[in-house]
């Protein structure tokens, strides 16, 4: 495991299929592994990392994309919604978008969407709220951060947008939770 040199980068970047089965790239923020020429969303070059072969990927922990089957085989539907899912834990301060995470964890939207909930029962919206709002709990309970800060740490520019939502969704306003449970 090591970063890629220049010519790995801009296959990479290029979606070279010259270099497939040449070496294989991983993505550390999503646990992903992929051939060169996998149509996914370019990586950020500090998460790459480059092994040559597919079975060391595999050894460092690695799993197979969905889109490009680095693996040689379709990934388990079981396995791809676990890596979404920590793809989503570990990313909650983003805007998070059907289209955001399809791209990071190496599948279309609709296939995503429908892979997510045959698997779960509940829609990624559904799954992607639920842990903003429950991660949001646990920093209101932090008398220092403003609500605003909360907001921003669980995706939102918007304060206003999500006092509406939290309070949808728990039935108290940001303010009145923190107050009660700080009491």
């Amino acid at each position: 495991m090591r970063k890629p040199e220049k010519k790995e980068w801009n296959a990479i970047i290029n979606c070279d299929s010259q270099f497939d089965h040449v070496f294989y790239y991983a993505v550390k923020t999503t646990g992903i592994f992929c051939r060169p020429s996998c149509k996914s969303k370019t990586p950020k070059f500090e998460n790459v990392v480059i092994f040559k072969s597919r079975d060391e990927a595999i050894e460092a922990g690695f799993r197979p994309c969905k889109r490009c089957k680095s693996g040689g085989a379709r990934v388990p539907d079981e396995e791809w919604v676990l890596d979404i899912k920590r793809y989503v834990r570990l990313n909650l301060s983003e805007p998070l978008t059907l289209n955001e995470i399809a791209a990071y964890c190496h599948g279309s939207e609709s296939h995503l969407h429908r892979t997510f909930k045959k698997v779960t029962g509940e829609t990624i919206h559904h799954f992607v709220v639920h842990q903003k709002i429950t991660f949001a709990k646990e920093l209101l309970q932090n008398k220092n951060l403003e609500v605003q800060q909360v907001a921003e740490k669980v995706g939102f520019q918007n304060a206003a947008q999500f006092a509406t939502l939290f309070k949808k969704k728990t039935g108290r306003s940001p303010s009145k939770y923190r107050n009660e449970v700080l009491k």
